[in-house]
């Protein structure tokens, strides 16, 4: 393991006004944005709409850092016969690749999971990092609520053993040179408020920083990507935006080691405009030791996909709402976006 180059890539994923793409989308799940525009889910219409954000000029260049790639994308050649992945590369970001394969029931804890895809992870590496990939994503699901059985959730078997494969997942990367994006994320579907997703939240980071220490893994070559502190979605009392960024901050000071490059936190179903507000809150606190971005999905593809809506007129429309939903998040990563910003351009 080269910890330099480790170092160089996180960083260089975390740079300031830049922020990852996550387009790792699971064939099931981008059928389901596709049904939402009425668009048929085929690997070619996948393609063409993965190459429509990847030849975003602006976008990709100004304010993207790197890109999250499902499997089926990273193999994938452009309608010109480019490979996606050189069009990351050639507009200056970083392509990664997501390497869970899902998750599956945990034995003896109704209602539970655990993130599967350890098998051959060491070969699928090598194949990765062969093909350019030069970091990877794994993500375990951290569910609060009532399990079946009147059990509170989440379980602490539930939080020990998805911590113990994400830190064997990290070690098995920085084996492969590559630089392991550490997403333990705790849910927030549920109807808990703040202080419930914060209590759980940090008892998931605490345990998942002692089995990355357990695993010797160099906290210094990798990123972390967790929730932030949050009101579950069906919470009667939902928390300001102001209340997640402190809470969000407090939390990830007790619980992050400053030798982490860097944070960059996943949208988990919360709406573009407020992803976006979070962070930039989270940022105008400062006097932070790590690097805070955004790892966002929905809150980065919801508009493009709108504007597109699969039509190959619609592509600059899809490219402008997009370079717009990242240039405002490259904003929010440095605390200088305000809301008006987002009225300019509507």
């Amino acid at each position: 393991m080269n910890l330099a180059d480790l170092n160089k890539v996180a960083l260089a994923l975390v740079t300031p006004g830049k922020g990852l793409l996550a387009a790792d989308e699971s064939s099931g799940t981008i059928k389901k944005r596709f049904d939402a525009i009425k668009v048929e889910s085929t690997e070619e219409s996948r393609r063409d709409y993965r190459e429509m954000l990847f030849r975003s000029k602006e976008a990709m260049s100004q304010y993207i850092s790197g890109v999250i790639l499902y499997d089926e994308t990273i193999w994938q050649n452009a309608k010109d016969g480019t490979p996606l992945i050189k069009l990351i590369e050639q507009a200056g970001s970083i392509p990664g690749i997501k390497v869970d394969e899902g998750t599956q029931a945990l034995p003896n804890c109704p209602g539970e999971l655990i993130t599967a895809g350890l098998d051959k992870l060491a070969e699928r590496l090598k194949k990765y990092y062969e093909r350019g990939a030069r970091f990877a994503k794994w993500r375990a699901v951290i569910d609060i609520g009532q399990g079946t059985g009147g059990r509170s959730i989440p379980s602490m078997t539930a939080i020990r053993v998805n911590a113990h494969a994400l830190a064997r997942y990290a070690a098995l990367c920085q084996a492969a040179q590559i630089v392991p994006i550490v997403e333990p994320e705790v849910l927030m579907d549920g109807d808990h408020d703040i202080d419930r997703c914060y209590e759980v939240t940090s008892r998931v980071l605490n345990r998942t920083f002692q089995e990355l220490r357990v695993q010797r893994v160099a906290l210094e070559g990798m990123i972390l990507k967790p929730n932030m502190a949050i009101s579950g979605k069906k919470s009667a009392k939902q928390a300001s935006v102001q209340e997640v960024a402190e809470k969000t901050v407090r939390l990830l000071k007790a619980c992050v080691p400053a030798a982490v490059p860097g944070i960059a936190f996943l949208s988990g179903g919360q709406s573009d405009e407020e992803a976006t507000a979070h962070l930039n809150a989270i940022n105008k606190i400062g006097g932070l030791p790590w690097k805070v971005t955004f790892s966002y999905g929905r809150a980065l593809q919801a508009a493009p996909q709108k504007a597109w809506s699969g039509k190959p007129e619609n592509v600059a429309a899809g490219q402008r709402a997009f370079s717009h939903r990242a240039h405002m998040n490259g904003l929010a990563s440095t605390g200088k976006w305000t809301p008006d910003l987002e009225k300019k351009a509507a």
